[in-house]
């Protein structure tokens, strides 16, 4: 091998090293990467669905870096929406735990002082699922019961697929399917 060769060949195999270190790092926190593709302004894209999703950081505690305080507004097939409340990302194995506390007040925002304060009836109403890497994004689904009391209306099985620049939620047994766009990144 001549001496230029052998300098490509370690320049591409350092370039190639390089990329894969870079991509394993990526990947090494799910928890941060599926706060990365939440976090910001989803607009609802599918007939009857004129909902806006703001996914927001939100300090809670030391433990949970990547708290979101989450805001559903707008119409549904003609009905007017507001839901808030938290959405908790915990990591366990490879997957991520989904975690969601309603607020049923409507007032509580992102910006409140209590906005990761909970009665007891919203903190009996949490619900979650797991997500699993898939993609370049996450999937998962609801197990059908639990989340109908914390997401009014979502009653029955849900599937969720959470993409960069986008989120897809289907009613497994109907098939009604939602679908957001990502309008922005969170600040």
């Amino acid at each position: 091998m001549t001496r230029r060769r052998k300098s490509l060949f370690i320049l591409g195999a350092a370039a190639i090293g390089l990329w894969a270190a870079a991509a394993w790092a990526a990947s090494a926190n799910a928890v941060f990467d599926l706060a990365s593709i939440l976090s910001g302004t989803f607009q609802g894209t599918t007939p009857g669905n004129e909902l806006r999703l703001d996914l927001r950081p939100v300090p809670t505690d030391a433990q949970h870096p990547y708290d979101l305080f989450l805001e559903v507004t707008g119409k549904y097939q003609g009905e007017n929406i507001r839901r808030q409340g938290l959405v908790r990302l915990e990591l366990q194995g490879r997957d991520v735990y989904v975690g969601y506390i309603p607020h049923f007040d409507a007032t509580v925002t992102s910006m409140s002082p209590n906005a990761t304060q909970f009665t007891d009836s919203e903190a009996n109403a949490a619900c979650g699922l797991h997500v699993a890497p898939r993609g370049d994004g996450f999937a998962g689904e609801t197990s059908g019961a639990s989340c109908g009391f914390a997401m009014r209306g979502a009653a029955g099985k849900w599937s969720i697929e959470l993409e960069p620049g986008g989120v897809r939620l289907r009613n497994v047994t109907s098939g009604e399917t939602l679908r957001f766009r990502r309008l922005g990144k969170a600040a």
